[in-house]
């Protein structure tokens, strides 16, 4: 059987159907070669999914009271004298297993709160426990097995006479202290309601092995199934139930399993089927269901059950629930994706963002070394892949004959940051060209940030280096530039420093005056060089202040390169800048 013939469930469905009726015919006839009568397996259903009964299996026998295997009923009486109560209880003794008829107990409200022990057998499930026969009239939870509610039974044999199906198999794990000890037994349980009551049976564990496959079933969410194609009769076990979310009386015939398939997986079940049935092992394949509205993955392992003819008259499948996988690797896939989307974002961003400070920040002018003075620069990003944020300098000749020498930190991050830090470091180039003085550059800065509604609040050092040597210089809430001198470091005076820009409109801002001498070294640097998270600043400054003294005598690239390993050593929440400038 080849994809094509099974590419739709009409096309699977009338595949199967022909092979079951093959092997049915095949089957009859030898039968009926041999002189042995068979039922006439057209008429039983189940395995096709016609017909069948609410019980499953296909089962057409009578009960003793004439009624079909169907729903729950309960015996009438026919006038004949048939009890069909008495009837119900003689035949208790011959069951295997410890076996009992429960009535319910029921408070005011009508909920069930215990059963009463109408009948039971002479069978021990322990030898430590007393047979249900000796505990007739006994209340079940109340007395005869006190606890056993606690592992869910009770709420169990509510369930079966609420929706009258079945209760097949639950493990409930018993301890008792009978004879002054404590005892413990797993008991597995199955009920049936009968009318209003409930016949019900239990047995202990056969083996470890046993429980482990139970649990392995709830662990592991497999589930084992199993198709008679000569009777019809289909069996699922509790975790095969599970997967499929399927009423225990009913499992589903290899034809109702086609209806449930996504059209995409028809045709590899089709293959799959085909395998088992030619007794290719092991035929394994993964297969999607729709139930209940949500799309289930199963993978599937089958093989054939033969005859000494050589045909499987049988199918046994097993099936492993692969779903809460398939949704996780789906949230994984999604988050893979846009996990990329978003390094693509940040790599963009880097790109924009190197292609700024490229444009912005360049390391120095080279027409500075002809007024005299050597300078380095770096810009000290806190996240490696960071490019720019709002840290910047500037050092450039002015028509004048001046130095221009300016640092500054426009608030934020990312590329607003870059976008603002531009926008200042612009403005600032451009007032000095006027020739103004380092206070009244600030002071017109100032009223430019402060008069955008779209600005926030920055920090800016700034000043000029004249002919004479003369630093005149202003400061608008920035840490104070440091001057290296004859082995010796310290911040300037500060008693002039003004404002934030963009805080205080109107502010005039002072210029300081410093006289440089050859081989003075000034360092500019902004707030994120200092910053160490639960550490004051003022440590900080300490520490650069300090490294800045052991530089003595280094040229300022090597001075800007010491203190960059030093910064990179830590762990830093701000981007920063540096600008070493020398009297030569």
């Amino acid at each position: 059987m080849t994809r094509s013939h099974t590419a739709d469930v009409a096309s699977l469905k009338a595949f199967i159907e022909r092979e079951i009726a093959t092997l049915r015919s095949e089957v009859r006839r030898k039968a009926e070669t041999a002189g042995v009568a068979e039922p006439s397996a057209d008429r039983v259903p189940g395995a096709l999914g016609e017909g069948r009964e609410a019980g499953g299996g296909g089962r057409t026998a009578q009960c003793p009271c004439g009624q079909g295997y169907g729903a729950p009923h309960t015996c009438v009486d026919a006038g004949d004298g048939h009890d069909p109560w008495r009837c119900l209880c003689a035949t208790l003794p011959a069951i295997p297993v410890s076996a009992a008829l429960l009535s319910p107990v029921r408070d005011d409200s009508g909920r069930i709160t215990d059963f009463v022990i109408r009948a039971g057998n002479h069978i021990r499930s322990a030898e430590w426990l007393v047979s249900p026969d000796q505990q007739v009239g006994q209340r079940f939870f109340g007395e005869a097995r006190p606890g056993a509610a606690a592992g869910g039974l009770l709420a169990a044999l509510r369930e079966v006479l609420a929706t009258g199906h079945a209760l097949n198999g639950l493990v409930v794990d018993y301890t008792e202290e009978r004879y002054g000890r404590l005892r413990r037994v797993q008991l597995v349980h199955y009920a049936s309601s009968c009318g209003d009551q409930v016949l019900t049976t239990w047995r202990p564990v056969r083996s470890q092995a046993e429980l482990l496959t139970i649990d392995a079933q709830h662990l592991a969410s497999m589930g084992w199934g199993r198709w008679d194609l000569l009777s019809g009769s289909v069996t699922w076990s509790e975790g095969l139930q599970r997967i499929f979310r399927t009423d225990p009386a009913l499992p589903w015939s290899l034809l109702e399993l086609c209806d449930a398939l996504v059209p995409a997986d028809v045709g590899p079940f089709g293959e799959f089927i085909a395998s088992v049935l030619a007794g290719e092992e092991p035929a394994w394949t993964r297969i999607r269901f729709l139930v209940l509205g949500e799309i289930r993955t199963v993978d599937l392992l089958g093989r054939p059950v033969a005859g000494t003819d050589g045909r499987p008259w049988a199918l046994q499948i097993v099936a492993r629930d692969l779903t809460p996988q398939m949704r996780s690797r789906r949230r994984l896939v999604e988050k893979q994706v846009e996990t990329e989307q978003l390094r693509q974002q940040a790599a963009a961003e880097r790109h924009v963002a190197s292609a700024l400070r490229e444009a912005l920040l360049p390391t120095y002018s080279e027409g500075l070394a002809e007024l005299g003075l050597t300078v380095a620069a770096a810009y000290l990003p806190a996240e490696p892949d960071a490019a720019v944020g709002g840290d910047w300098y500037k050092c450039r000749p002015l028509p004048d004959g001046r130095a221009l020498i300016a640092i500054g930190d426009a608030s934020g991050h990312g590329l607003e940051a870059v976008a603002r830090m531009a926008q200042q470091r612009h403005a600032m180039a451009g007032l000095a060209q006027t020739g103004a003085c380092a206070g009244e550059v600030t002071t017109w800065l100032n009223e430019l940030v402060c008069s955008d509604p779209t600005s926030a609040t920055a920090t800016m050092a700034v000043g000029h280096i004249s002919g004479d040597r003369v630093l005149r210089w202003t400061c608008a809430g920035h840490p104070a530039p440091l001057l290296l001198r004859e082995g010796r470091a310290y911040a300037l005076p500060t008693e002039h420093r003004g404002p934030l820009l963009g805080v205080l409109p109107g502010h005039e801002y002072d210029t300081a005056e410093v006289r440089l001498e050859p081989g003075d070294v000034l360092l500019l640097y902004t707030d994120g060089v200092v910053e160490r998270r639960g550490q004051d600043i003022t440590e900080g400054i300490n520490a650069l202040t300090g490294l800045l003294a052991a530089s003595s005598g280094l040229p300022p690239r090597r001075i800007v390169d010491r203190l960059t390993e030093e910064y990179e050593r830590g762990i830093h929440d701000d981007d920063a800048c540096l600008l070493a400038v020398r009297v030569d």
